[in-house]
């Protein structure tokens, strides 16, 4: 899961970056509005963190657009704006939650753990395939009822490649969502996952279509 953070805030953008990828979760920064929408136009993030208070345009400027945009990225407010009608204001132009400042880091880590699941289908806590089961807030893995320790990389793979069960998914759109602003991709580096991945838990479990890419076929 990759997310892009939203807020002009340099003290408290910093934090919820830290914040954010402590929990494993990885993500971009920016500071203005035409920043977020430019981004947003350019790369496939799971899910943004808004401010509603931006330079050149402001949070609600950048979610309509989004939304005329018919772009449905799930859409997390973080406001210092606690009134009831900035909170109408926000759900009616097409966010998906908001939370007001300050907030706790670990709820706003599992707020965009349940939009990003509620986007691809499913409302449940953990993802379950056959004999595999993947809870995303305790980061554990299971594979016919026995824990299977994976790299943070190699569970950040098979998460997105559950999470899209069925279809499937490019190298560039898996490194997409596995690697912010300014990380080197080694060449071979997705390749290596998921033979790894393969020799955890099943060879069979994750698909090569040539010349396309990788998926985890439906039950």
């Amino acid at each position: 899961m990759r997310i892009l953070i939203v807020e002009d805030d340099r003290l408290l953008g910093a934090g919820i970056l830290a914040g954010v990828k402590q929990a494993e979760v990885q993500a971009d920064w920016v500071e203005d509005g035409a920043a977020a929408l430019a981004a947003l136009q350019s790369e496939p993030f799971s899910a943004v963190v808004l401010d509603l208070g931006l330079p050149r345009l402001s949070g609600l400027e950048v979610l309509r657009e989004l939304r005329a945009a018919r772009n449905t990225i799930p859409v997390l407010i973080l406001t210092a704006r606690d009134t009831s009608q900035d909170v109408i204001a926000g759900l009616d132009a097409g966010a998906d939650d908001y939370m007001i400042k300050p907030f706790d880091l670990g709820e706003l880590a599992a707020r965009l753990r349940a939009l990003v699941r509620r986007a691809a289908g499913s409302a449940a806590p953990l993802l379950e395939h056959g004999d595999l089961q993947l809870d995303p807030a305790a980061r554990q893995i299971s594979w016919q009822g026995k824990p299977v320790d994976l790299a943070p990389r190699e569970f950040a793979v098979l998460h997105e490649l559950l999470l899209n069960a069925g279809r499937v998914l490019t190298r560039a759109q898996i490194e997409a969502k596995l690697y912010p602003w300014g990380e080197e991709v080694e060449s071979n580096a997705l390749e290596v996952h998921i033979h790894h991945l393969r020799k955890k838990l099943a060879p069979e479990l994750i698909r090569t279509v040539r010349g396309v890419g990788y998926m985890v076929p439906r039950e």
